[in-house]
């Protein structure tokens, strides 16, 4: 083999070998990069790094509500704490609507105000207590007459020509308790209650009147929906003229009748934000959770509410 042949043989292999070498290197750095735990599990620059959605800012909602929500609105709020692990609730305040919006008056605290009559909520809006743009109607109820669970009158289907004829003894609520106004609305249509402008029925108020005179000394009043209950719960008096959901709630009493509709003015649950809410948005977002979510529905149905159709 001549010295040209040789050096030409030479620089052939050479460069086979370099290229061979390249193969490798490249085949290389592909397996490192397949390999378990190798560089291509890491994020590229600039990459973001997808994270669960926030819980959102600690929420804590005072509310003011109606006393017959008692039961119901303390499972609603469970829920939706639940739900919403954000949001907590303060000590909410169950009271005579017309004493919440006294409450209001004086100064005390509250984002959310749920009455038991549009009456009182329209007293609330004129007040200035709450932002009207935010009132919507909740919920609704019926009135009934109720007796002791177990009683004489258990079976016995009440009217209210019954009780305006002095039958029986009655509680109802005082003129600061929607239930009561509902009563005595109804009560006038049969002469019992008798209004200062001779209004009876849907068109009166249930307020400023009198009860007749077979009446006036069978009548106890109180000063809670629920204390009305009692009163019939305990044999204190025949009968108690409460809200369906009352009898879910207290117990103890059982439904004699229903009173008619058209004798009172529609039973009705407005809820608003109020106008001194320092968590409006956050208060406003529970109020329309508990018109819409299906499982808050079935709780307010479960204690004897029904859901607004307006």
């Amino acid at each position: 083999m001549t010295r040209r042949m040789f050096a030409a043989l030479s620089a052939t292999m050479m460069v086979a070998a370099l290229g061979l070498g390249g193969c490798a290197s490249g085949d290389g750095a592909q397996e490192s990069g397949n390999a378990p735990g190798a560089g291509a599990t890491e994020e590229p620059a600039g990459a973001k790094t997808q994270e669960a959605e926030p819980a959102g800012e600690p929420v804590k909602l005072q509310i003011f509500a109606a006393n017959s929500l008692t039961k119901a609105m303390a499972e609603a709020q469970k829920l939706y704490t639940q739900q919403n692990p954000n949001v907590t609730f303060g000590d909410t305040q169950y009271e005579a609507s017309g004493t919440l919006n006294e409450m209001l008056g004086a100064g005390q605290y509250a984002d959310i105000l749920i009455t038991a009559s549009k009456g009182t909520m329209d007293d609330a809006v004129e007040a200035g207590y709450v932002d009207e743009a935010t009132r919507n109607t909740m919920f609704t109820n019926q009135l009934v007459f109720v007796t002791k669970e177990g009683g004489e009158l258990a079976d016995t289907d009440v009217t209210l020509e019954d009780v305006a004829a002095g039958t029986y003894t009655l509680s109802v609520g005082d003129e600061n308790v929607p239930a009561g106004n509902y009563a005595c609305q109804a009560l006038s249509t049969v002469g019992a209650y008798i209004e200062p402008d001779g209004a009876t029925g849907a068109d009166a108020t249930g307020k400023g009147g009198e009860f007749s005179d077979a009446l006036k000394d069978k009548v106890t009043l109180g000063g809670k929906v629920g204390d009305v209950c009692k009163y019939a719960e305990t044999g204190d008096v025949d009968l108690a003229m409460v809200y369906t959901s009352d009898v879910y709630r207290m117990g103890g009493v059982t439904i004699c009748s229903v009173v008619p509709d058209d004798t009172h003015k529609a039973i009705t649950y407005p809820g608003a934000v109020t106008a001194q809410s320092e968590n409006a948005e956050a208060a406003k977002a529970f109020l329309e959770w508990c018109m819409t979510d299906e499982d808050c529905a079935k709780i307010w149905q479960e204690w004897g509410f029904d859901m607004a159709t307006e």
